[in-house]
């Protein structure tokens, strides 16, 4: 059996390859040209350089996205609609065409403190899984919030403050959006107010405490403090709350205060492609291993963290340079891509927020409370053609705890 490369990306798990991970920050002190590179188990920061640009897939695609559509009118949206949801440069993100977005320098400063990430080799799962190929995984839980969030909540911070906005608020399920945006408000000096799924703020008090940490201030959702909350909690006083219940929230205070924004941490394309730099990363990493991958594994839920994975390598699947094969794999108790309609729905419980043609099992889906920052709708509307034909979807039931 031939050897293959594997490629894992673990936003928050540490699978513990066997190359000293909790021990040494860096290599064995041994030269790297006494070492084979299929026998490195980890990159150096310094191997590579942060990147200077995000990727855009949208200027690939061979079928352009279908528009968003007004929550009341149902006719597509113009700049100005998102305009009192989003800050301005992040709608022209959302649109463009470009098919590379240039990083801000104060943003890539921000990224120094943790990125370039590490491309570890998780030996001891090989041997676990007594198979011949090669697997390496990128870890992007050494950020400040612990996970991929940062990657984009801190640009988004960064352009609502160029725009004068003093207040940001988002939702967020079991707590790494919110806890990424409240540690990139922290950092630009803007308020921060997250509303979090109610089984989260109760089944996870240190990420709610994180985020008390960097100063924003956390509802449990649905709330009194809002509209829809309010309409919500008057239905079903008992309800363990859904992201769309808390994007709900979120959206509504947005929509009534001119000094404030919404933020989003998943599912949109401007979201998507700040997250691009992983993968971007990732391609310069292996390079330097002198590896290929053959396949590349994500986990999927918006769409972000493996978004921001596969895209650099779709691209170059695109060019005829690499020739990977792509797979998500999502939760069983939230199917949204296996399970879900690819459809026009609200990504809100409320039905505030714009309509997108994604994979959707419905706004008003509430999952089980231990999954209930679960997204209900995966991938933006425009991605579907394109994917289809080239990731293979699959559901996960198990947790891996070896």
């Amino acid at each position: 059996m031939a050897q293959q490369s594997l490629l894992l990306h673990a936003t928050k798990l540490d699978l513990k390859g066997n190359c000293g991970w909790f021990k040494h920050f860096d290599e064995p002190k041994r030269k790297a040209n006494h070492l084979k590179p299929q026998s490195r188990c980890r990159t150096k920061a310094s191997s590579i350089q942060i990147p200077s640009e995000w990727y855009n897939i949208i200027a690939d695609l061979p079928v352009k996205p279908p528009p968003p559509l007004h929550p009341k009118t149902f006719e597509p949206v113009t700049p100005e609609d998102l305009s009192h949801l989003f800050a301005d440069e992040l709608i022209i993100h959302e649109t463009s065409n470009d098919p590379f977005i240039p990083i801000p320098q104060e943003v890539i400063d921000v990224y120094s403190l943790w990125r370039p990430t590490p491309l570890i080799r998780a030996k001891r799962l090989e041997k676990l899984l007594d198979t011949p190929a090669r697997i390496y995984y990128k870890y992007e839980g050494g950020s400040p919030a612990g996970s991929h969030k940062p990657n984009s909540a801190v640009p988004q911070v960064w352009y609502n403050l160029q725009q004068g906005v003093k207040n940001i608020v988002t939702e967020t399920g079991a707590g790494q959006w919110g806890s990424a945006l409240a540690f990139a408000c922290s950092l630009f000096n803007l308020n921060c107010e997250v509303w979090q799924v109610r089984a989260s703020f109760d089944q996870k008090p240190y990420r709610r405490l994180m985020m008390q940490t960097y100063g924003a201030k956390v509802y449990p959702s649905p709330s009194s403090v809002t509209e829809a909350g309010r309409a919500i909690l008057k239905r079903d006083p008992s309800t363990p709350g859904s992201l769309g219940m808390a994007i709900s929230e979120a959206v509504e205070v947005a929509s009534n205060n001119a000094d404030t924004k919404y933020c989003l941490g998943s599912v949109l394309n401007h979201v998507l492609l700040h997250q691009t730099i992983i993968g971007e990363e990732c391609i310069k990493q292996m390079e330097h291993l002198g590896e290929t991958p053959d396949l590349i594994v994500g986990c999927t839920g918006g769409g972000s963290n493996f978004a921001g994975l596969a895209f650099p390598f779709l691209r170059e699947k695109l060019k005829g340079t690499l020739n990977p094969v792509f797979r998500a794999v999502e939760p069983s108790a939230c199917p949204s891509l296996t399970k879900g309609l690819y459809a026009y729905d609200y990504g809100d419980t409320a039905g505030l927020s714009p309509l997108m043609k994604m994979h959707t099992l419905g706004h008003n889906f509430v999952p089980d409370p231990i999954h209930a920052g679960s997204f209900a709708n995966a991938f933006e509307k425009h991605f579907w053609a394109f994917l289809k034909a080239e990731v293979e979807w699959c559901v996960c039931s198990g947790l891996l705890l070896r």
